[in-house]
């Protein structure tokens, strides 16, 4: 989706803010039934945490699926049991967007840094990271970035003027109010 047309839908997109912990929480409905929620620092507008719901076919909702960010640890707020979960010793996985960057954060690596390499597949678009015994990873802890294109730095810097209109007057009752 070009970068104005992301701007657009985010301005078309029902929103609700409210500031709690440190963090500016807002909430999109879109027209389509699509559900966003992200989370930025309050001090630095930094986006910590972005993540997406859709109904189901039959309009139960499903699971958030993070894109940006770092997953809630099982039992912390999560509802419904964990039955089965995955080792925390796997690699992980995450993308986080710094101010001027768009970085992958690869964690819980099982081999010193010297072992992987990183590049660039232009033909399919994709960062890949290999082991020096040739094993493709799909995560590490390593920090592969890209720097943002001027078009996104407007982009975002126009998303934070249109979320300080939304106001965001949180009283004790957890209500939140929206323009």
């Amino acid at each position: 989706m070009a970068v104005t047309g992301w701007l657009e839908s985010l301005r078309a997109a029902e929103k609700t803010a409210l500031l709690q912990d440190g963090r500016r929480k807002v909430h999109y409905l879109f027209p389509d039934g699509k559900e966003m929620a992200e989370e930025y620092d309050e001090k630095t507008s930094e986006l910590l945490v972005r993540k997406w719901r859709v109904k189901s076919a039959l309009g139960a909702l499903g699971q958030w699926q993070i894109e940006v960010g770092e997953p809630a640890l099982p039992g912390a707020g999560s509802l419904g049991p964990e039955l089965i979960t995955e080792s925390n010793s796997n690699p992980i996985f995450m993308r986080k967007d710094t101010k001027m960057s768009f970085q992958w954060r690869i964690r819980n690596l099982p081999y010193p840094k010297d072992v992987y390499s990183v590049c660039v597949d232009q033909k399919e678009r994709c960062v890949v990271v290999r082991t020096t015994n040739k094993k493709i990873m799909s995560s590490p802890w390593l920090h592969p970035q890209y720097q943002k294109p001027k078009e996104v730095l407007v982009a975002e810097s126009n998303l934070q003027k249109e979320l300080k209109k939304v106001q965001t007057a949180h009283s004790s009752d957890g209500d939140c109010k929206t323009q």
